[in-house]
C-alpha cells in the first residue's frame, strides 16, 4: 500500500504561483507513475499532469506551459510547479499513484486507472 499526502494548496491571487507536494509512504513510490487531478463541486475529477517511473510528463492543455509536474525518488514525493494560475485553476487538487505494470513508460490519464489517492488540498485563485 502507497498512502499519499498533499500539501502546499492555498489562497493566490490570479498570475500568482504555488508549488504542491505530495509525500508517499511505502516502498512502492519509485515503481509508480504519478498523477495530479483536481476537482470542483458536482464535477468529475479532471487529468492535470502525469509523470512516469522514468519521469516522462503529459499535461492537460489547459495548464500546458504553466505547470510542470517533477518527481524526486530519493524523497518519495512529487510536485506540481503552479504558475500563472487562474481563476479557473481553483479546485481541490488530488495527487494519484498508480503502480507500473511491465514497466510501461506511459502514465494513464484516467482517475479510474489510478489506485492511490491522497486526501487532497485545496488551491483557491482569487481575481
Amino acid at each position: 500500500q502507497v498512502q499519499l499526502v498533499e500539501s502546499g494548496g492555498g489562497l493566490v491571487q490570479a498570475g500568482g504561483s504555488l508549488r504542491l507536494s505530495c509525500a508517499a509512504s511505502g516502498r512502492t513510490f519509485s515503481s509508480c507513475h504519478m498523477g495530479w487531478f483536481r476537482q470542483t463541486p458536482g464535477k468529475d475529477r479532471e487529468f492535470v499532469a502525469a509523470i512516469s517511473w522514468s519521469a516522462n510528463t503529459y499535461y492537460a492543455d489547459s495548464v500546458k506551459g504553466r505547470f510542470t509536474i517533477s518527481r524526486d525518488n530519493t524523497k518519495n514525493t512529487v510536485y506540481l510547479q503552479m504558475n500563472s494560475l487562474k481563476p479557473e485553476d481553483t479546485a481541490v487538487y488530488y495527487c494519484a499513484g498508480d503502480p507500473v505494470k511491465d514497466w510501461g513508460i506511459s502514465p494513464p490519464r484516467l482517475a479510474d486507472d489510478y489506485d492511490y489517492w491522497g486526501q487532497g488540498t485545496q488551491v483557491t485563485v482569487s481575481s
